[in-house]
């Protein structure tokens, strides 16, 4: 798997300022791909540009209060917004980033499972956008249970979920 520079959630630094963000801090996170490599940068919400040209994806959040794990929010728009920026990717990391994130979006039923058919690269899944009826395709990895237990972790890692 490849290895993405994102900072870690417990300690967040300003981009725009190199001021720490503080538990409660409203802030903006986006996600780039720079150079091949998905990598995540978080703005205090007073040093927050806008989103850079390319960005994958942005949100807004506040910094956690507590060093207490919690559940993961899921924020469909952004996972759909990394899903559709890899459409065309094809290197073997970013398709599994891929597959799983489908995955992610099918367990919240923004993607309708519809067929499988088979391509020169392997089975493809044929899958519905729930809200728009669009059709889009998944080529499937053939990822065992540890690859895909890593590639969900490099998702969470990169979207600042774990």
């Amino acid at each position: 798997m490849t290895d993405y520079e994102i900072p870690s959630p417990t300690v967040r630094v300003c981009t725009a300022t190199g001021r720490e963000l503080k538990p409660g801090d409203r802030v903006f996170g986006v996600l780039l791909d720079e150079g091949g490599k998905l990598t995540r940068r978080d703005y205090a919400a007073e040093a927050w540009p806008g989103p850079p040209t390319g960005a994958v994806a942005y949100w807004s959040g506040r910094v956690p209060t507590s060093d207490k794990p919690r559940k993961p929010v899921y924020n469909e728009g952004l996972l759909f917004d990394c899903f559709d920026h890899l459409a065309t990717a094809t290197e073997p990391e970013k398709l599994n980033f891929r597959y799983v994130v489908a995955l992610l979006l099918m367990r919240r039923k923004r993607l309708k499972f519809e067929d499988t058919r088979r391509s020169a690269a392997g089975d493809v899944m044929v899958l519905r956008d729930a809200r728009t009826g669009s059709r889009v395709e998944v080529t499937d990895p053939r990822l065992g249970d540890e690859q895909i237990v890593e590639a969900q972790n490099e998702v969470f890692r990169v979207l600042g979920w774990e």
